[in-house]
């Protein structure tokens, strides 16, 4: 089947949006303009009682809105409150809260394959972390470990987007998963997301909210999204906000 020019313009899209790949066709000029880019940078901050900061590039030889070889690395900062279980903590029958910080870098290398239905890509690599805990000041040492990464950015129809991004490394023991759904309206995908993240530690939280994706911010796209957030050790929910931003080279 002869492909439309309309559908082209999708799949540019959907590249370009999917190419932020953390976390992230409001202007068909700005996706023709960028159709031949091979490198993207990107930022994000998930703010909440947990808060994580990062910043990286991807970059793909045969271009970002093409099949083929592609580099993603990252690094980032994270922070959120826990409950002291350590033995130096005060014994209590709720222990004292303190903060997890947590610094971690990745450079993971895939295929991505891009469809006139939109793009998915695998990656594989290593990854570091390191923390700091308060209370007692204890300190785990830098972990190296392997870090997988899989995601799928699709249109299911023309105004629709759809996407599923799933992160397992071992340097930390952490999962992360998020699901979105859109539709295109006000110059973004609007829809709803839900997302997870677990670790060693036994820390897990869930959130649930509404996302704005591939949105224009001053020359730049954004991922914008806010909702709900639950987390194991806190019984009451909380509100969460992130924001992701992307600019092709």
């Amino acid at each position: 089947m002869r492909t439309t020019a309309s559908t082209r313009s999708h799949r540019r899209r959907a590249a370009l949006v999917g190419a932020a790949a953390v976390a992230c066709a409001a202007q068909p000029a700005l996706a023709d303009e960028r159709a031949e880019a091979r490198t993207v940078l990107f930022g994000s901050l998930d703010a909440g009682r947990s808060s994580f900061l990062q910043a990286g590039l991807k970059h793909a030889p045969a271009g970002l809105t093409a099949s083929g070889f592609t580099l993603l690395a990252g690094i980032g900062y994270g922070a959120r409150t826990e409950r002291d279980r350590s033995p130096q903590a005060h014994p209590s029958s709720r222990p004292p809260r303190v903060m997890r910080h947590t610094a971690a870098g990745y450079a993971v290398a895939g295929w991505q394959w891009v469809q006139d239905w939109g793009i998915a890509a695998l990656f594989a690599g290593p990854e570091a972390g390191a923390e700091a805990v308060g209370g007692a000041g204890a300190g785990r040492p830098l972990r190296v470990g392997l870090r997988l990464h899989g995601e799928i950015w699709a249109h299911p129809t023309a105004g629709t987007l759809a996407t599923a991004t799933l992160i397992a490394g071992s340097a930390r023991a952490d999962l992360w998963g998020r699901l979105s759904w859109g539709w295109h309206a006000l110059g973004a995908y609007l829809g709803p997301e839900a997302s997870l993240y677990a670790d060693r530690t036994g820390y897990r939280k869930w959130s649930l909210g509404l996302h704005a994706t591939d949105a224009g911010i001053m020359g730049l796209r954004a991922r914008l999204s806010a909702g709900w957030l639950f987390e194991e050790q806190i019984r009451r929910p909380g509100l969460y906000a992130a924001l992701t931003l992307w600019r092709p080279l």
